[in-house]
């Protein structure tokens, strides 16, 4: 049974501690930020403690908070426990439908090559068709769960129900694989990075993307937090946009002793080689490309407007959801990217 997801406004905890000999009291705002095991620039900012001194001068502090899953993020966002989550297009799209009232405000990566379609070595599978009768891992109401569905149905023609996909969290997939429980799995890094050792890639969403829309990792805001919050939003988006900025110029020489690489491997896990081999199959767009109609520019022609309609169109189709919006505009906002690459 489909159960709607009615959004909550976002609690934010205030905590009070008075000035020495002031007599006044300073008042922080306590604000959770959801995120996930996906590689990039963006956990190196959180690790080096960026965002947290960006916003603290007025008044912030920043709780991180990792979750295992995009459909775990999408609970947290409706039910406001928390105010910020990376959640891919996907999820994005699914929640928002489902009357989640946030924002797409940044574009965390373009996923291309970096989730693949990967299958166990002993496992049977050397093309597509061997996937029928096979048990299949994937996060749910994920973007990998996207395209694993649009390459069954559009792509290759088989029906999913010919194949036993399994709903699994990253870290799960990985247990599963080294246990033997599946025969494939369709993920991304850093687990990806761990199944591939031992497996072969079938397909990429790269190459799936071709036949349908690409797919992204998406930074969501609660609406009404972004609207009462403005000072918190910018300073946020311009570490990130200050962040992606640095990676275009330098990540190419990341290497495995790089403070930006451990600063992954130490929040995410996964080896250092792994993180350097994941970040190489991302993409991560600049302020200036955030803010055009590639992404989040442009309205309704949009990029990021048009994969959310798309998505739900599929999501529909495999009665995920039980109907689509007329209009994605409203849930894809460019202004504090624009304001972050002036």
């Amino acid at each position: 049974m489909n159960i709607a997801i009615r959004a909550k406004a976002v609690a934010v905890a205030l905590t009070f501690g008075a000035f020495a000999g002031a007599g006044i009291v300073h008042a922080e705002t306590n604000v959770v930020v959801g995120y996930q095991q996906i590689v990039g620039p963006f956990i190196s900012a959180i690790a080096d403690g960026s965002f947290d001194k960006a916003v603290a001068a007025d008044g912030y502090k920043i709780e991180w908070r990792q979750f295992a899953s995009a459909g775990d993020i999408s609970v947290a966002l409706a039910s406001g426990n928390v105010a910020i989550g990376v959640i891919g297009s996907t999820g994005a799209t699914a929640s928002v439908t489902r009357g989640v009232d946030a924002q797409l405000f940044w574009i965390l990566d373009n996923i291309g090559k970096s989730e693949a379609l990967v299958a166990r070595n002993g496992s049977g599978i050397e093309k597509p068709e061997d996937l029928k009768g096979k048990k299949v891992g994937v996060p749910f109401v994920s973007t990998s769960h996207f395209h694993l569905l649009v390459a069954l149905e559009k792509v290759w023609n088989i029906n999913p129900r010919d194949v036993t996909i399994l709903n699994m969290t990253p870290p799960q997939i990985v247990a599963a694989w080294e246990r033997g429980d599946i025969d494939a799995a369709y993920v991304w890094p850093p687990a990806l990075s761990k199944i591939e050792k031992t497996g072969k890639e079938i397909t990429n969403s790269g190459e799936v993307g071709k036949s349908s829309v690409p797919t992204f990792d998406a930074i969501m805001v609660d609406r009404t937090f972004a609207k009462d919050n403005a000072k918190f939003m910018t300073g946020f988006t311009k570490v990130l946009a200050k962040s992606y900025a640095d990676f275009k110029a330098n990540g190419a020489k990341w290497t495995v002793d790089s403070p930006e690489v451990l600063a992954n491997v130490k929040l995410i896990g996964g080896q250092p080689q792994d993180i350097l081999d994941a970040a190489a199959l991302l993409e991560y767009p600049t302020a200036e490309e955030q803010a055009s109609n590639v992404w989040l520019g442009g309205g309704a022609d949009g990029g990021a407007v048009r994969a959310f309609a798309a998505s739900a169109d599929f999501l529909k189709a495999q009665k995920q959801i039980d109907s689509t919006l007329s209009d994605y505009a409203p849930f894809v906002n460019s202004t504090f990217a624009e304001e972050a690459a002036k």
